[in-house]
C-alpha cells in the first residue's frame, strides 16, 4: 500500500495485524499444492470480506498473514473467517488432511502492527494539555 491511511465515509484508520497459526499438531502440511491453494482462499477471502493481505507466507508447518483490516472487525473475525473456510474447503479437495481431527489449532498469534511506536502515542497525548 502507498498510502498509509484508508479513508472510509467515517473514518480514517491504519489498522494492520500480524496473525500466525498452525495445523493440528503442528503437522508439516503447509506446502506445495496445499500450499497454493491455502494462499488462494485466503486472498479471496480477504477480498469478500474488505481486508487487505500485505504479505501471506506459509512455512509448512505454520503460517504468517499481515493484514489490513477495516476498524469495525476484531482481530478474532479476521482470523475466524480465514481458518473456518479454508479448514473446510482445503480438507474437502485433499483427503489426506481428513487424517487429522480438524486442520488447525484452536489458537493463533495477534499483535497489532502500525507505523506510529507506542512511546510516541504517549508522549502526543501527555504533550496534549500543554497546548
Amino acid at each position: 500500500m502507498s498510502n498509509r491511511w484508508i479513508h472510509s465515509k467515517k473514518a480514517i484508520y491504519n489498522i494492520g495485524y500480524h496473525f500466525i497459526w498452525c495445523p493440528k499438531f503442528r503437522r508439516n502440511i503447509l506446502n506445495g499444492d496445499i500450499e497454493i491453494r491455502l494462499r488462494e482462499i485466503i486472498v479471496n477471502k480477504a477480498k469478500e470480506i474488505g481486508v487487505s493481505i500485505v504479505t501471506f507466507q506459509a512455512n509448512g508447518d505454520h503460517l504468517h498473514l499481515f493484514v489490513k483490516s477495516p476498524p469495525t472487525y476484531p482481530p478474532h473475525f479476521i482470523v475466524q473467517q480465514f481458518k473456518g473456510l479454508s479448514s473446510n474447503i482445503l480438507r474437502k479437495e485433499f483427503p489426506e488432511l481428513m487424517k487429522i481431527p480438524s486442520l488447525w489449532t484452536r489458537s493463533y498469534y495477534c499483535e497489532s502492527v502500525g507505523c506510529i511506536s507506542e512511546d510516541s502515542i504517549k508522549k502526543y497525548i501527555e504533550n496534549q494539555k500543554n497546548k
